[in-house]
């Protein structure tokens, strides 16, 4: 039976423990603290003005304050609209149950209502009936699935592959640490920005795409997840980025890899970048040691899948992607 418990809003100084807690909650991706500290950062410090609100579930066990649930109102740049946010409640897996999301959840939609919100999303995994029923009976319908696809290198043979490495002429393959040593770091971060700026245009979502800013992708470039020598380019002979994949440091686990964007600006598609660049990608992640590499794909993406699939990943549980009201028209 969970203590009485009292909700408040988060702090600084609760980063640590909720970083902890949310991880309970969704082990399939941990968070450290120094992660959600970037975030949380990055979000609030945005011309933007996005708004950020965050509240705990508090008990006392043994004399000392413990989390028993968050929940969580964002904005976030990426796909921005002033009437549209992101809200999530987590509760402990041993504290489910027992009133703890119902309580979070109250406060949050009082505060959205505040607000004034015209869409809000969140979702759950396909795995948890009672958290999709939790948003379905709060007028939630689902819009999207996402799911992980996760490759074991160890399963992965390498050499089936040597003939699609091979990149257009005029065209190599660079990490952005050794662009920024042949370059220097400000025009190699220029030259990257303007193809993931291009490459993320078509990528699905489930609200028009907002444009990244030059500071928004410096920020990202500083999240402690970044791995410079794990971002693979293919650079033209004019210093285009045609294509790009990138790999990310996974919150405390050496051996796993995350992928963020792979991609190719449109006037470059169709002739094997992507391809090339996941290869190569995939060699580098075995360099450094992983076991495993994730990547996240909308259930829409067919193009992606199709590839991921090729290439030996195999999807796991999908997160259903909810709305409530649309904000842009």
């Amino acid at each position: 039976m969970t203590a009485p418990f009292t909700l408040r809003p988060a702090t600084d100084a609760d980063h640590a423990a909720l970083a902890d807690l949310m991880t309970a909650v969704n082990p399939r991706h941990p968070l450290s603290a120094a992660a959600l500290d970037h975030h949380l950062d990055t979000l609030r410090g945005h011309p933007l003005g996005l708004h950020v609100a965050l509240w705990t579930a508090e008990t006392t066990r043994d004399g000392q304050p413990a989390l028993l649930g968050v929940a969580s109102v964002m904005q976030f740049a990426g796909m921005y609209h002033p009437d549209r946010y992101h809200a999530e409640v987590g509760v402990h897996p041993d504290a489910r149950g027992q009133g703890v999301g119902r309580a979070l959840a109250a406060t949050l939609e009082d505060h959205l209502r505040g607000r004034g919100a015209r869409e809000v999303l969140a979702g759950a995994y396909e795995d948890d009936p009672d958290s999709l029923a939790f948003l379905n009976r709060r007028d939630f319908r689902e819009v999207m699935r996402f799911f992980d696809n996760v490759l074991t290198l160890a399963d992965f043979d390498p050499d089936a592959w040597a003939a699609q490495r091979a990149l257009p002429a005029g065209v190599r393959a660079v990490t952005y640490a050794d662009l920024c040593a042949q370059l220097g770091e400000d025009a190699a971060r220029d030259a990257y920005y303007r193809g993931f700026q291009q490459a993320r245009a078509d990528v699905p979502r489930t609200a028009p795409a907002t444009p990244v800013t030059p500071e928004d992708f410096r920020q990202r470039l500083q999240a402690p997840h970044f791995l410079p020598g794990g971002v693979l380019l293919a650079v033209t002979e004019s210093g285009e980025v045609a294509a790009l994949s990138e790999l990310e440091l996974e919150d405390g686990d050496p051996h796993r890899l995350n992928t963020g964007l792979t991609g190719t600006a449109r006037a470059w598609r169709r002739q094997g970048l992507a391809l090339a660049l996941k290869l190569r990608a995939l060699d580098l992640a075995r360099d450094l040691g992983a076991r495993e590499v994730w990547t996240g794909n909308a259930t829409t993406n067919a193009p992606m899948l199709a590839l991921n699939d090729r290439l030996g990943f195999r999807p796991r549980v999908a997160w259903v992607e909810m709305q409530r009201g649309r904000a842009d028209g």
